[in-house]
């Protein structure tokens, strides 16, 4: 599976775990130099608090973009540290 945004891969893996219809991609799948850290925080009732990072190619942001459990609930934690997409970003084989 791949993230991509503005023609750009984001993530890239074949070890990634479907939750709700949205692909979690590890970390180490993720092209760190398009990710900064956000403050922003959204809380899921059976996953928990999720974390997010904006996306950032060739001088473009995506506020926002993806997200993830540092920290999940047990019933989530198959996707602890696991990175998702929205905002945009396509994730297609």
């Amino acid at each position: 599976m791949r993230a991509i945004w503005n023609d750009t891969v984001l993530a890239e893996s074949d070890d990634t775990v479907v939750v709700e219809g949205n692909h979690y991609f590890p970390p180490e799948a993720i092209r760190e130099e398009h990710f900064t850290g956000s403050s922003h925080t959204s809380v899921c009732p059976w996953k928990g608090t999720a974390s997010y990072y904006s996306v950032v190619v060739d001088g473009a942001g995506n506020t926002n973009a993806a997200w993830y459990y540092p920290e999940p609930k047990d019933a989530a934690k198959e996707i602890t540290g696991r990175v998702a997409f929205w905002k945009g970003v396509r994730v297609d084989e």
